[in-house]
């Protein structure tokens, strides 16, 4: 089995080298990573600018540019010869719970990896600075040994959050939806050093849907959030609402 890793943090970064390092007993594994942290870039592709792909190490290739980026490099240059069976994309220093995945970069490497047909499977550690990667790692390598032994359906994607915990506390692997969050704090404004008005983005919103089912309660409950996500985000519920809202539409006057 060949498995191709990515992430948005960057090649150095603690949690993709324990996710690799995990996952080597399984497959032969690929590395291909922004060559610095990419964080929030949801899932840009760069068209206006060639990219530059450098060899770092034994199968670890860095690409200046975003997730999304070195997941359709890797698939459709780096790799072609060798394509790979599954896409693995973290571990996130960070939660991507909720709206964080329209964001995310890090569920962004996975959803174009099943863009391309493959499996794909997206790991954050819910703590910024996490104190327990190994045990992240852990709960990857069982999550991606059971996808290898068993697959899902081809349109999953998964979004799995774990608590920054040792292993031993760990509680259980919990199927949950995505939850919500209030709008995000406001823009902080400032001034550059010429005086220029400056912003910095604000934080994102508190929980609003937290309840019991969502990936928010789960971790609030020391759970692993496994979310299943697909790629269609049309809205089949919706139609004979905006067919009727439509109907009486005309360009003509």
């Amino acid at each position: 089995m060949h498995i191709l890793v990515s992430n948005d943090d960057g090649y150095q970064s603690e949690g993709i080298k324990a996710l690799a390092d995990a996952l080597r007993p399984l497959a032969h594994v690929t590395v291909v990573a922004p060559d610095q942290e990419r964080s929030v870039s949801s899932n840009s592709l760069t068209v206006t600018r060639p990219l530059r792909v450098e060899q770092v190490g034994d199968a670890v290739y860095t690409v200046d540019g975003t997730p999304t980026d070195c997941v359709h490099l890797a698939i459709t240059g780096i790799l072609k010869d060798n394509p790979p069976d599954m896409l693995v994309s973290g571990i996130n220093h960070g939660a991507n719970l909720g709206d964080d995945i329209l964001y995310s970069g890090t569920v962004a490497a996975a959803l174009e990896g099943r863009f391309q047909g493959f499996p794909a499977i997206a790991f954050s550690n819910v703590a910024r600075r996490p104190e327990h990667m190994d045990a992240s790692a852990a709960v990857a390598h069982a999550l991606v040994q059971k996808m290898k032994n068993q697959s899902l359906p081809s349109k999953i994607i998964l979004n799995v959050n774990i608590p920054d915990q040792p292993l031993a506390k760990l509680g259980a692997f919990e199927c949950t939806r995505l939850g919500y969050r209030h709008l995000a704090e406001p823009a902080i404004e400032g001034k550059d050093p010429r005086g220029k008005t400056i912003y910095w983005v604000g934080d994102a919103g508190s929980e609003a849907d937290a309840g019991e089912g969502t990936d928010f309660f789960a971790i609030a409950n020391n759970n692993i959030a496994i979310t299943p996500l697909q790629i269609d985000l049309t809205n089949y519920k919706a139609f004979d609402c905006v067919q009727d809202w439509a109907q009486n539409l005309s360009l003509r006057t």
